[in-house]
């Protein structure tokens, strides 16, 4: 009987972005996904954050009547499921993260909320803001940034995960990061991945913090390793 193996998106990002990643695993997994509050088909006239997000998760657990479902996380997914499960003990299985941020200090979440100005990017990136408009529709890419800017300001206040939480954190954890990744440091996954209770963490060479631009099927290499 197939592992049942939710996948799930990054901040910005909706399913879709993890589709390829899916076709990978389908044929060794129960492979499920769905979109965030805010993100891809998903309207919300709700404040975004970790809290709803982690929500959102434990919500579609239930929905689909599944038992402690493996969890692949990319960036604001990892962190979601992390939360979820410190906040919920025994909600899943085994979490696997890829280019998760944790450090949310003034100085990082400032530089992180300063590229998310969307008349900047659609000004100066066109073909990134176009890529979000096809991610996020029918939705309005603008006000999701706008108000995934607000949720970074937030965390930076008061970040949702702590030294304390991750000590509560019992699953089997995988933290993996891409050495061309510049948006994560290795430094603050390595603090994390002290806190936890039963860890391991990998670096995957060339990956870029995009996962539209990592190696998709080395990647379900690695998931499959861990997860079976």
């Amino acid at each position: 009987m197939k592992q049942d193996l939710i996948l799930l998106h990054g901040a910005l990002g909706s399913k879709l972005q993890l589709d390829p990643l899916k076709s990978e695993l389908e044929n060794d997994f129960n492979v499920h996904s769905f979109n965030f509050e805010g993100h891809g088909d998903r309207s919300s006239n709700n404040e975004l954050s970790i809290l709803r997000f982690a929500k959102n998760l434990k919500e579609f657990i239930t929905q689909k009547k599944l038992d402690q479902p493996d969890i692949f996380g990319y960036s604001m997914g990892g962190y979601v499921a992390l939360f979820l499960e410190a906040s919920h003990p025994n909600s899943v299985g085994k979490i696997m993260t890829l280019g998760t941020k944790f450090n949310w200090n003034p100085e990082g979440a400032a530089k992180e909320v300063r590229m998310l100005n969307p008349n900047i990017i659609e000004e100066k990136v066109p073909r990134f803001a176009e890529h979000l408009s096809q991610m996020q529709a029918p939705n309005d890419w603008k006000v999701n940034m706008l108000k995934t800017a607000d949720m970074m300001s937030a965390m930076e206040e008061k970040p949702p995960l702590n030294e304390n939480l991750y000590r509560q954190i019992n699953s089997e954890v995988l933290l993996t990061l891409g050495d061309k990744d510049q948006m994560v440091t290795r430094e603050e996954t390595e603090f994390v991945l002290k806190q936890l209770s039963n860890a391991k963490l990998v670096i995957f060479p060339e990956f870029q913090h995009p996962i539209e631009k990592v190696n998709t099927i080395q990647l379900a290499v690695g998931i499959k390793k861990f997860f079976e």
